[in-house]
């Protein structure tokens, strides 16, 4: 394919290399005249493992030259990839005055273009960046539709600085936010037969991965960072411990509790939490990160009552109320939680949850819901119908097939899920349905 990139730092650089190395004709473009020349005489711009070397082979072979001629760049290809920078402004907000100049320009010449030409954007930019202020700049510069007369795509870059080479040939995943169709085959084209999943997705879902990625990585070290401080303040080997915390691949290396869902609660999680910060602030370490979990936790029930008390409604029905499906364990679970909170402000509800019965209940856990719901028994309903007979807001914390099976659709009812039922997706074009996180 014929290729032009836009912005010769360390993405577009080591793109425009690679993609010159699996045999493309690709032409990068920079306003700085220095990148240009460097490029031009074999040298890579930026200082990067295996790029030096890849540049110069590429560059000798024909495979790869530089211009700083916008125009002539995307007359002599078919695709192009923007990669300059949106750095941050001083508020913290992305700029993206770099991106409108280069669209523009892409755009002025695509006006003059006689056949498809697709702009991808590999820059990083926020949902609703490329959708919202990008095409239409490309098409009021061009004249031009896109999806018609030009395709448009995303396609984040998840290039670590230092192995970017290896990346690139090595990807642990391939994203792609296609306008359309035929945008997408043309980037799924320029990476076919690298490893890694391929996702072909809306435009603002594929803006949106980089930002989960890199915030979920800061996350991470922040963690591992608190954590270790807190093992030093107690005298124990940081990384021996989380040596054994790596170990477990089924629950905390792994796509478990990373789908968005309700607060957490039961017996553990925010008993130990609690006991781990506890511990830092007596060993006078401080751990913001840690610190913040549970108020984190609470900030997200409180959502789920705020979409309740949005309805005006008075009457609510709670399907689920112990903290993990399949038990009767109660103990700090947030559907009691938030049951308390509607009891406290006022609102009439009636609670259904096949494993709950109060005359099971045992122990720490009996002991636990008489100091929190002591009138359990007269709100707890017998059937899902006796429930929905009630509720003029049905509040839905199971995925108990008995209570999905009997869940209305549309209609006066409002439905608020706070599990993503099964059917969410076409719920959500029904008029009553509110997801908690989704």
């Amino acid at each position: 394919m014929k290729i032009s990139v836009f912005g010769l730092g360390y993405v577009g650089c080591v793109s425009a290399a690679c993609l010159g190395e699996q045999g493309h004709e690709v032409v990068g473009v920079d306003v700085n005249p220095v990148k240009v020349d460097l490029v031009r005489a074999g040298k890579a711009p930026v200082v990067e493992e295996r790029i030096g070397d890849l540049t110069a082979r590429v560059v000798a072979s024909g495979a790869l030259r530089a211009t700083a001629d916008v125009a002539a760049a995307i007359t002599g290809s078919d695709v192009s990839l923007i990669c300059v920078g949106t750095p941050s402004e001083p508020n913290g907000s992305l700029s993206t005055a770099y991106l409108e100049r280069v669209t523009e320009q892409i755009g002025e010449a695509l006006a003059g273009h006689d056949r498809r030409h697709t702009v991808v954007f590999r820059s990083t930019m926020l949902p609703g960046t490329c959708l919202d202020l990008l095409v239409p700049i490309l098409e009021k510069a061009s004249g031009r539709t896109a999806g018609v007369d030009f395709g448009v795509a995303v396609n984040p870059e998840f290039l670590r600085e230092g192995s970017s080479v290896r990346d690139f040939f090595d990807p642990p995943k391939t994203v792609i936010g296609e306008l359309d169709e035929a945008s997408g085959d043309v980037v799924a084209a320029l990476y076919a037969g690298l490893p890694g999943a391929v996702f072909r997705v809306p435009i603002p879902v594929a803006e949106m991965t980089k930002y989960a990625d890199n915030a979920f990585h800061g996350l991470k070290i922040g963690f591992a960072n608190e954590l270790g401080a807190v093992c030093r303040a107690l005298g124990l080997d940081s990384h021996r411990v989380m040596d054994v915390f790596l170990a477990d691949r089924k629950l905390n290396i792994s796509p478990a509790y990373l789908r968005p869902g309700f607060a957490f609660g039961g017996s553990c999680l925010p008993k130990d939490l609690r006991g781990l910060v506890y511990a830092a602030q007596r060993a006078d370490v401080s751990v913001p990160i840690l610190a913040h979990v549970l108020p984190s936790n609470e900030e997200h029930l409180r959502r789920a009552f705020e979409l309740v008390a949005r309805t005006g409604k008075r009457r609510v029905g709670l399907f689920g109320l112990s903290f993990k499906p399949g038990t009767d364990d109660l103990r700090e679970s947030p559907l009691v939680e938030l049951a308390e909170r509607l009891l406290g402000k006022g609102y009439h509800l009636k609670i259904h949850d096949a494993n709950v019965s109060l005359s099971r209940l045992l122990g720490a856990n009996r002991e636990y819901i008489e100091s929190r719901l002591p009138h359990l028994g007269q709100l707890l309903a017998a059937s899902v119908e006796e429930v929905l007979e009630h509720a003029e807001v049905c509040l839905v914390g199971t995925a108990d097939p008995a209570v999905l099976g009997a869940l209305p659709h549309g209609g006066d009812q409002v439905i608020v899920d706070l599990v993503r039922l099964p059917d969410a997706d076409r719920r959500r074009t029904e008029e009553g349905y509110v997801g908690l996180a989704w």
